[in-house]
């Protein structure tokens, strides 16, 4: 059976960071899908470099943990993974799927696949986190939603992985409302309730781990509260509007469904051992029929 090998980013300094990772290759171990289910970081052990080498199995599966195609999944984990061939994806920044390559070093065959942000399945991983923060599963009518991304005008797909689910849930005719909003451009989160006429509005922010961005920045910049340290209500109010805010969206269990939909976009044998029941945060489970 081949190896799953999730790669993210991890921090020395904040141990919330790596705790998605490790939390939904639990889950994806626990379905016996792979023959190994590996997390590897950029910032914590093991390493990028290591996490090859580490594996028993000839076919690797390998999926970044991250929102967006750029830096990180184009140029550091191809190189820190020695992937021989990378030249990079045919995508338009959000329709990478996977490239199958050989390591350098190893000679195993990786199938390289696009990061879980920019996956369609996402945007059922955004609205299961509306639910989950509201507890109301059939949470949208007369509500908006916002989706949040960090952006940056130094790599414009920094934010089209935000608007692309913004888009498609708009599409669904489920919420009131929806946004997308960012730290670092405009439209931004600062302003969150300018941009909606609903009363409630439910923010996800698009990050894969809840740290300085979604529990500080985020927070005081919407003005739930004037010091991250002393907390906020949830829902809180500002400005006459009731803001149910999130967190970090990677830290909703369903996400390890999306890494196993990359990994069966690739090749892998799981699509038909899925199941979709719904699964809630709380959850410690994916399950596969």
């Amino acid at each position: 059976m081949p190896t799953l090998v999730v790669a993210a980013h991890g921090s020395h300094l904040n141990p919330a960071s790596s705790r998605p990772a490790h939390e939904h290759a639990r889950r994806l171990r626990a379905t016996g899908a792979f023959d190994t289910v590996q997390p590897a970081f950029w910032k914590e052990q093991p390493h990028f470099r290591e996490a090859l080498r580490t594996v028993p199995s000839e076919e690797i599966y390998l999926v970044p943990l991250f929102i967006s195609e750029g830096y990180f999944t184009e140029q550091v984990i191809p190189r820190e993974f020695r992937l021989a061939g990378w030249s990079g994806w045919e995508s338009d920044g959000t329709s990478a799927v996977a490239a199958t390559l050989s390591a350098q070093d190893t000679a195993q065959t990786v199938h390289y696949c696009g990061p879980v942000g920019t996956h369609d399945a996402m945007s059922d991983v955004i609205v299961r986190r509306a639910e989950s923060v509201t507890g109301d599963p059939d949470v949208g009518e007369g509500v908006g939603l916002a989706v949040v991304g960090h952006g940056t005008e130094r790599n414009e797909n920094s934010a089209k992985a935000v608007r692309y689910h913004a888009d498609r849930i708009r599409a669904r005719d489920r919420f009131g409302e929806v946004q997308a909003l960012f730290m670092d451009e405009e439209p931004a989160v600062d302003d969150v309730t300018d941009y909606f006429e609903s009363s409630d509005v439910v923010v996800v922010p698009l990050f894969i781990a809840d740290g300085y961005h979604t529990q500080e920045d985020i927070p005081e910049d919407m003005g739930l509260t004037d010091d991250y340290r002393t907390g906020w209500d949830t829902p809180a109010t500002v400005d006459g509007h009731r803001i149910w805010y999130a967190g970090a969206v990677g830290t909703e269990p369903l996400l390890a469904e999306v890494v196993a939909e990359r990994a069966a976009d690739a090749g892998a044998e799981v699509n038909d051992r899925l199941r979709t029941e719904p699964e809630r945060s709380g959850d410690d489970t994916v399950s596969f029929c």
